[in-house]
């Protein structure tokens, strides 16, 4: 094929594909996340992921009519989210409110050959995993304790580190990411791993910890509709909307501490004598220290700048 003809084979592809893909969201991805359908509490959904994860036929169901079309037409797109990079290739197999599923391949010629990471990510989520290939990978583990509503960074407590593993072929292992947090450092063959990921109860924080220490380094928003609703509250903000004050008062309300004091930094921007008398009440009584502290230097601050200016 001429260069010339690739963007034509590829739209053609492109449109090939799509009702292929359409037809496999529809059949068999919605077959294996109906057997997740009514579970909201996590321990639940840990269970039946666990049980899915004991055997492996479920995935050459799943993939079969994608590996079909490919190999009837090597133009096919798989509907799939896939990533690459010199480490590891993954694709994201399902996403469903409840849960998604994974599959990654870590190569272990690069992770042998890497340094060791200086840092190691509690990231927030229950996730349980199995490695159809351990490669007979090192596993070092830590654990602390658990984000709760009044955490602040100069209270974190440290991470411990805990035993390591070796990885052997078949193992399933509960990753609770509320609280544990691990580094696969060493490998003698390349790791094949199938990762089935727990939404409901996730940690509001992802939490990044010192390898050496376990020390607190920092934290980031592991909750994705609290990262939109930031988004959107920056959006409304810069486009100078003030009537939608009530959107940035029912988010200073969210569950999520780091949450709240986002909203009411976008809503002083945007009209600080509306957001004052919030501001006053997460000065008085928010549950998180580190939101009163800032709530309270705020409105001191506030207060002299709405203070009419002296006649003299």
């Amino acid at each position: 094929m001429r260069p010339a003809q690739f963007p034509e084979a590829l739209a053609g592809a492109r449109h090939r594909s799509r009702p292929v893909n359409a037809d496999w969201h529809a059949g068999p991805c919605r077959a294996l996340a109906a057997q997740f359908d009514g579970l909201t509490d996590p321990e639940a959904l840990a269970a039946r992921a666990e049980a899915l994860l004991s055997g492996e036929h479920w995935v050459s169901t799943l993939l079969a009519p994608l590996i079909d079309a490919l190999a009837a037409d090597i133009w096919f797109e798989p509907g799939l989210r896939t990533s690459h990079d010199a480490l590891r290739t993954g694709a994201v197999l399902l996403e469903s409110e409840a849960i998604s599923i994974a599959a990654t391949v870590t190569r272990a010629t690069t992770l042998n050959a890497a340094p060791t990471p200086t840092t190691l990510v509690i990231p927030g989520r229950l996730t349980l995993t199995r490695y159809v290939r351990g490669g007979d990978a090192r596993m070092r583990r830590w654990r602390t304790d658990p984000a709760t509503p009044d955490f602040t960074a100069a209270a974190a407590p440290p991470c411990v580190e805990r035993s390591p593993l070796t990885l052997h072929d078949g193992m399933v292992l509960r990753h609770d990411g509320r609280t544990d947090g691990h580094l696969i450092v060493a490998a003698d063959r390349d790791i094949v791993a199938l990762a089935i990921t727990i939404k409901p109860g996730a940690a509001p924080l992802m939490r990044e910890y010192a390898v050496a220490d376990g020390s607190f380094v920092r934290a980031a928003c592991a909750d994705e509709a609290a990262s939109r609703m930031e988004m959107l509250l920056t959006f409304l903000r810069a486009s100078r909307r003030p009537d939608a004050a009530s959107g940035f008062e029912t988010a200073t309300r969210h569950p999520a501490f780091h949450l709240r004091w986002a909203a009411m930094r976008e809503w002083l921007m945007l009209d600080a004598r509306s957001a004052r008398p919030r501001l006053a009440e997460l000065a008085r009584g928010d549950a998180n220290q580190e939101v009163r502290t800032a709530a309270t230097a705020t409105l001191a601050a506030l207060d002299r700048h709405l203070e009419p200016p002296c006649p003299a």
